[in-house]
């Protein structure tokens, strides 16, 4: 499944790869838009859930909207 989260707090390349690391390293594959407030994801649903992609964005120190 891919869906986009609006996200407040990122501002640089460093908050892209905190974001993207951190979902990667949980099957998650995400692209940052950076203008955008906005990270889409593609994930499996039978193996995670969009709440706890939204929680290890949040454990990066970012809000998710």
């Amino acid at each position: 499944m891919t869906t986009t989260i609006q996200v407040k707090g990122m501002s640089c390349q460093h908050c892209v790869n905190s974001i993207e690391g951190a979902l990667k390293k949980n099957g998650v594959a995400a692209k940052v838009d950076l203008p955008g407030n906005r990270v889409t994801v593609d994930y499996e649903v039978k193996s995670i859930s969009l709440d706890r992609i939204k929680t290890l964005i949040e454990d990066q120190g970012f809000d998710v909207v």
